[in-house]
């Protein structure tokens, strides 16, 4: 079984209108609410692929309800910690620009958080745990010292999607893959990056402290695999790019559910970019069969 683990989910509330006046008021053209989160929309994209997974994590009063509610009807399994906090409400204001106002999170008191370490200790080396994104301000990403250790006590693997030391302090865990963008990776190591020879070069180096895959993706420069034995580059697909909302997430999940299944790194990577990319050219999380068609046309080299 595949987990996902969403520490700070939120309901993200996309709202569209021609545009934004400040000290006005101003009127919508048109508006959604989704179950938000790195982890979530893992799991969101695994269940397009006919993966079963169970998504976890914190979520509390009626924000919380909703995305459980969401997830179900979506036909995804849930097993949330409850807290007494409400989940967050990051909104989107699509106008032109882009412009986020994120939520918080709610508290997690030692209590809750023994709950979702209960749970990751109970997993089995028939599972899979993706940790994505950050943690609620009072728990700090350092939180994942302490849960990552025991999904791999418990016989997991763990797939790693985070930033910058978070990122560094995860590699000593042996995760299966990160997906640092190239941008992140030249930021890990302070250096500027020229070409695929830089970026295989220090995606190396993010193995040798540990990861048993890489994937650096360049938006619309395609994306690089480094698996120990070699490197393998996905040219990028051009397409009418809509949303950057959860395309990273996307390439995670379809690495990870075909990764999990069939153990081909390349046959995984050509997943991810298919469903990164039908993520980047869809107004919300891709559908499957735009995955599908995107799919078809995902090249990959080795180099």
């Amino acid at each position: 079984m595949i987990y996902t683990v969403t520490l700070n989910p939120s309901i993200d509330f996309i709202v569209r209108l021609e545009n934004l006046e400040l000290g006005s008021v101003n009127r919508m053209e048109s508006d959604d609410k989704y179950a938000g989160g790195k982890g979530i929309n893992v799991s969101r994209i695994l269940k397009r692929l006919n993966i079963d997974n169970t998504a976890t994590g914190f979520v509390g009063g009626f924000t919380g309800r909703f995305i459980e509610e969401s997830l179900q009807t979506e036909g995804i399994t849930s097993n949330f910690v409850h807290v007494e906090e409400d989940t967050r409400i990051n909104v989107k204001v699509k106008a032109g620009l882009e412009t986020e106002i994120n939520g918080p999170g709610p508290h997690i008191s030692s209590g809750k958080l023994a709950e979702l370490e209960t749970i990751l200790a109970a997993l089995t080396e028939k599972d899979t745990v993706v940790f994505a994104g950050s943690a609620p301000s009072n728990l700090g990403n350092q939180v994942y010292n302490t849960l990552i250790p025991l999904a791999r006590k418990a016989g997991a693997q763990v797939v790693c999607d985070f930033e910058g030391q978070t990122l560094l302090d995860s590699l000593q865990y042996g995760p299966l893959l990160v997906k640092p963008n190239n941008h992140e990776l030249a930021d890990i190591f302070d250096v500027e990056l020229n070409g695929l020879t830089d970026i295989e070069k220090y995606a190396r180096q993010i193995l040798a402290k540990g990861a048993q895959n890489v994937i650096i993706s360049m938006a619309g420069d395609g994306a690089l695999l480094v698996t120990p034995d070699s490197a393998y580059f996905a040219k990028p697909i051009k397409g009418n790019v809509k949303n950057s909302v959860g395309a990273g997430d996307s390439m995670v999940a379809g690495f990870t559910g075909e990764f999990v299944k069939s153990g081909d790194p390349v046959e995984a990577l050509k997943w991810g970019v298919a469903c990164g990319t039908a993520t980047t050219f869809s107004d919300d999380l891709a559908s499957e069969a735009f995955i599908k068609e995107t799919y078809e046309k995902v090249e990959v080299e080795r180099l």
